[in-house]
């Protein structure tokens, strides 16, 4: 790690360059938030879009996954240019099935919400709706072998979030949400 003293990149400059490169690949918060809304709507039936761009937004706001959007889509543009090493290079260009690399970035994003998170991104990672066809159209000339999972994963960590956030407006709705509880 380095000295805190010495080094400190400006988190709002990291913030602007995500959502910068998410938009360079064609990466909407809104077709996030349509993912989102996807994995939650059978659930909650007055979920709405809005909401669901709201909890995208709160995702994208943690610098883990700031770190995890700009390395995977880096590591596609790389790819894309044939700037990786043999075997790395074909590998990510192909999007290899024993290569899940791209799965674990995606799930560094998936964890910050929780486990729930894991099984909406196992759903949304094989079913691929929305947005998730184009990127893995390998047809394009564009690589996507990280973003698919990573915007997948911030859909998933979205969703998760919304679910917390539901069951705690239910229980304070009943009464039931109280102080925390403490260990002894």
């Amino acid at each position: 790690m380095s000295n805190p003293g010495e080094y400190a990149l400006n988190s709002k400059a990291v913030a602007q360059a995500t959502a910068e490169w998410l938009a360079k690949r064609g990466v909407t918060k809104r077709e996030i938030a349509e993912l989102t809304l996807f994995l939650q709507k059978d659930y909650y039936p007055d979920l709405t879009l809005r909401e669901c761009e709201e909890n995208v937004d709160a995702v994208l706001s943690k610098r883990e996954v700031q770190n995890a959007v700009l390395t995977g889509i880096q590591l596609d543009l790389l790819a894309e240019e044939g700037k990786l090493m043999a075997p790395l290079q074909e590998m990510i260009h192909n999007d290899e099935g024993l290569y899940g690399c791209d799965e674990i970035l995606a799930l560094s994003i998936v964890n910050v919400y929780g486990s729930i998170g894991l099984t909406n991104f196992g759903y949304v990672d094989k079913l691929k709706p929305g947005i998730l066809v184009r990127l893995n159209d390998k047809h394009d000339g564009e690589i996507h072998t990280f973003l698919d999972d990573i915007v997948g994963a911030i859909a998933a960590a979205a969703a998760s979030r919304i679910a917390h956030r539901k069951q705690a407006e239910r229980e304070e709705a009943r009464g039931e949400r109280g102080e925390d509880v403490q260990l002894p």
